[in-house]
């Protein structure tokens, strides 16, 4: 493969490049240009780096469909001309923004990777310099025929690089914030890289990659838990507009034998409503076959989300929405692997 040993630094916001507001305290978001210019660190990196910053960026969870739409159209617009791409994001909504573009950006053959940090890049306990220099390092990492080490939108975060679609945020202050629950990790960065090649996505290099925009976020999340009112869930799956339903069971995918459930349930996916059953355990698949109480669930309609993220359930149903009108195309391809986001059985 043709290189051209570039990596485009792409800035929507959030804590790395933040700083403090003298008069409030509070932090808000810097030229990150004039960071960059100022990192002796980012001189060292034996790849050229061009920036593009977000006109206004934002705070991550202001994160929004067309804002994934931006970062995805930067990509493909200058697509030929880097070897990868690092996007510097707020740590609240990367893992959704890192399981959107997965699914936004079809036959992917170059690293896309999301970082930020837990604490600003000004700051002298910072973590955003290693996640950066890390982030750029890895997205220029390539095999000795040009064909990069790790094409695929993934979280680099804290020493461990994540496919994208499988990771969650799961720390709130602490440096270690993103893990992958279900999945290995793809590479371990330490005094040196350790890459986990077959653990990592390996696209049809002959095929172009294709640019998906549109996405449709008429879904909602919804968590199974003891108590839950008939007439609050009856009010939901009425909402008008709603094609799907991203729904959080016990443990291997397992809900209450309540009639009155089963029957709401029944008659939205009679309505052409989606329902995705996936678990409130952070590792683990649901496996409705399991038990009664899951096998009750198929028999209404709902369809297995097996080990995937919430992240990745919401933002695969988004882009099947907007692809496909047939509910039936949108249940089928919920049960495929569109980008390693989960693992699909039986």
């Amino acid at each position: 493969m043709i290189r051209n040993n570039k990596v485009l630094l792409i800035y929507t916001g959030g804590t790395i490049g933040m700083g403090a507001n003298v008069q409030s305290g509070a932090l808000e978001p810097l030229d990150f240009n004039h960071l960059v210019a100022n990192m002796p660190e980012i001189k060292l990196i034996e790849t050229e780096i061009d920036v593009h910053q977000f006109a206004h960026p934002i705070d991550s969870s202001d994160m929004s469909p067309d804002k994934w739409a931006e970062i995805a159209s930067i990509i493909a617009e200058r697509y030929d001309d880097y070897d990868g791409f690092v996007v510097l994001h707020g740590t609240d909504t990367m893992a959704y923004t890192a399981s959107a573009l997965s699914f936004m950006l079809e036959n992917l053959t170059k690293p896309v990777i999301l970082t930020g940090s837990q604490l600003p890049i000004q700051q002298l306990r910072t973590d955003g310099k290693e996640n950066l220099v890390t982030s750029i390092e890895l997205a220029a990492a390539h095999h000795p025929d040009g064909r990069p080490r790790v094409p695929e939108v993934c979280i680099y975060f804290s020493g461990k690089l994540l496919r994208g679609n499988r990771s969650t945020k799961q720390n709130a202050d602490g440096f270690n914030a993103f893990d992958t629950f279900n999945y290995p990790h793809l590479c371990e960065a330490g005094v040196y890289f350790s890459f986990n090649d077959h653990n990592i996505l390996c696209p049809d290099y002959s095929k172009p990659m294709t640019l998906h925009k549109a996405m449709d976020s008429n879904v909602v999340v919804f968590s199974l838990f003891p108590g839950i009112k008939e007439d609050i869930v009856r009010h939901m799956l009425k909402a008008p507009n709603l094609k799907s339903i991203v729904m959080r069971s016990y443990g291997s995918g397992n809900a209450p034998q309540r009639p009155w459930m089963l029957n709401l349930l029944h008659d939205a996916t009679d309505r052409g409503i989606i329902i995705v059953n996936i678990s409130q355990c952070v590792a683990g698949s649901v496996a409705m076959q399991r038990y009664e109480t899951g096998y009750q669930l198929q028999q209404a309609g709902v369809i297995s989300g097996y080990d995937s993220t919430v992240e990745a359930a919401v933002t695969k149903l988004m882009h099947l929405q907007a692809r496909y009108a047939d509910a039936n195309l949108v249940r089928h391809y919920m049960n495929i692997s569109l980008a390693g986001e989960a693992t699909f059985k039986g």
